[in-house]
């Protein structure tokens, strides 16, 4: 109970993440419509990484409660813009085969990375499953900001530009 949160009150957790969650959805998906999906997407992966970062030193429930709350709205950034991210790729005649292919892949992706951070939580500890979590968000931003064009194979930087 390092969190100082009974664990009867842990569902809770889940609880508070999917109210912030069902809240930040539709403003961050007006959001998506409205600037770059690169940059979205990078903003959602700063928001979990702050997340992360808290939950990794949470040592009291109102830390876990920011912590939490940080997950929500990052669950809320990413996940329709994701999904129109698919829609505007797949040609037309394949866009239910690319959702099909899309969820496919995300639960297979979810599995595994719930079975490493599992591993990780059983044998080092909570704060380093954050802590991993924390890693994988900077390596994903900094893929995202200098990734190759599809047409020309060029890197760019989304900073700068409007992708």
């Amino acid at each position: 109970m390092k969190s100082g949160v009974p664990i009867a009150l842990v569902p809770l957790v889940m609880v508070a993440m999917n109210i912030v969650y069902a809240l930040s959805a539709y403003p961050c998906g007006k959001l998506a419509d409205m600037m770059s999906h690169t940059r979205l997407l990078i903003v959602g992966l700063i928001v979990l990484f702050g997340s992360d970062v808290v939950l990794a030193h949470g040592t009291h429930w109102s830390i876990v409660l920011v912590g939490v709350a940080l997950w929500g709205l990052h669950m809320g950034m990413p996940q329709g813009l994701l999904a129109t991210m698919v829609a505007h790729t797949a040609p037309a005649h394949l866009r239910g085969t690319a959702f099909g292919f899309f969820n496919l892949l995300s639960g297979i992706v979810t599995l595994v990375s719930s079975v490493i951070a599992g591993q990780l939580w059983e044998r080092l500890g909570a704060a380093t499953t954050f802590y991993a979590g924390a890693g994988f968000s900077v390596v994903t931003v900094v893929l995202l900001l200098f990734h190759p064009t599809p047409a020309t194979g060029e890197a760019r930087h989304v900073v700068g530009g409007r992708p």
